[in-house]
Order: structure tokens, then sequence, then C-alpha cells
């Protein structure tokens, strides 16, 4: 992999820095920049799950709130 001189000296002051090998920077930059793509789809398939719902579907918000209420009284006793 090829970079320019001022890449490459960003890359050894962190090295220096870290303690870390030039090689292990880019691997964990790279796994890095993949895992945040990864969650990127996974949000987005999640947002796409999600309105591809019908409305209406599942528990009614007053009856959720209600049994969350219940619950709460329930902890505080």
């Amino acid at each position: 992999m090829l970079v320019d001189e001022q890449r490459f000296a960003l890359l050894e002051t962190e090295s220096r820095r870290t303690g870390r090998s030039v090689g292990a920077i880019v691997r964990g930059a790279i796994d890095d920049h993949f895992a945040v793509a990864d969650i990127a789809a996974q949000r987005a398939a999640a947002i796409e799950w999600l309105l591809a719902r019908p409305a209406g579907d599942g528990p009614d918000w007053s009856d959720t709130k209600k049994a969350l209420d219940a619950e709460i009284e329930a902890r505080l006793g």
C-alpha cells in the first residue's frame, strides 16, 4: 500500500506515540472504517424493517404506559 509522505509521517508519529507498528495502526483504521460501515448498514436495515411494518402494529401506547407504570410501582413497592 502506498501513501504520501505526509500521511506516512502521521502514521510514524502515531506509531511512536502508541508503541504500535505502522501496520497495526493501518489495520486498526481499516477495521474501524468497515465496522462503522457495518453499523450503518445494520441501522439502515432496521429503519427499513420499521418502516415496512403496518401502521398500528403492536400494542397500544396507553396499554404499554400502564404496564410500565405498574412495573415501576411494583419495584418501588
